[in-house]
């Protein structure tokens, strides 16, 4: 599916002038100063830290060029920034697996369910597409990830725009469930939640919260990665990498791919 989506749009570039979805430049589908904003990485740190939050790591911040960006791949179905973004996504999932105390065992990105309601209005998993690609580019890394859809869709959670903190994590609980009841987890595994943005942090926190009973008790916790964070601080100020943060190899080597069309 996501190559049939990457062909429909070289095949629009043949007739439709691109512009940067970041900041509308004509040229690359992500220039190379927005997509510099996308290799800014940095801990997830909502304004009101929800309890059970898991430890998040964006590639950058929800805010300038990035969020018509994330909008345009999200809701305008500019699919061929699933390779930019996707890229990003790799980078922050090597970001957050970088902080554990070993080095980490089979790698399974958990993509965040899309709700019914959206599928339909979208016509396609945007979350899956990002989760697809940052695989491919975590294994060009030497990382061994894979995709692993262990939650899907429980209840009914309604439109959370407009709600507080608070009103989206009382929305979300129960929202999520374990595919087939427990899931077999590759023994080792490290288990990454992952999204397109997170925001105050309700959606993550609950998935966390359903993965963690398929892990073992004595291995690592439920990581979580995001293409982009909303900002603790005034809008349109990036925050700056995590500190003391590191960026090791498998860091570097994904670097390349984001700033590239």
């Amino acid at each position: 599916m996501l190559a049939v989506r990457e062909l429909a749009a070289a095949l629009a570039d043949l007739v439709l002038p691109r512009t940067c979805a970041g900041c509308e430049l004509p040229g690359a589908v992500l220039c190379r100063r927005c997509a510099a904003l996308l290799a800014v990485l940095h801990l997830a740190q909502p304004r009101r830290f929800p309890a059970g939050f898991p430890p998040t790591v964006a590639a950058g911040a929800y805010a300038g060029p990035v969020r018509p960006a994330v909008n345009a791949f999200k809701e305008r179905g500019r699919a061929e920034l699933a390779r930019p973004l996707g890229a990003a996504l790799a980078l922050a999932v090597a970001g957050v697996l970088a902080g554990l105390p070993e080095r980490p065992g089979p790698v399974r990105l958990v993509p965040v369910p899309s709700g019914a309601a959206a599928l339909r209005a979208r016509g396609r998993d945007h979350v899956r597409e990002l989760t697809g690609r940052a695989v491919v580019e975590l294994r060009a890394a030497g990382v061994p990830a894979g995709e692993a859809r262990l939650l899907r869709r429980a209840g009914r959670a309604r439109d959370s725009a407009g709600l507080s903190a608070a009103q989206r994590r009382a929305n979300l609980t129960g929202s999520f469930a374990l595919r087939g009841g427990r899931p077999a987890v590759p023994a080792g595994a490290v288990l990454v939640v992952v999204d397109d943005v997170v925001t105050s942090g309700a959606t993550l926190t609950e998935a966390a919260a359903v993965l963690a009973p398929a892990l073992p008790p004595d291995g690592p916790p439920v990581l979580a990665a995001v293409v982009a964070a909303t900002p603790r601080r005034a809008p349109g100020t990036a925050p700056g990498p995590t500190p003391g943060a590191t960026r090791p190899a498998s860091i570097r080597r994904l670097s390349g791919p984001v700033n590239g069309d």
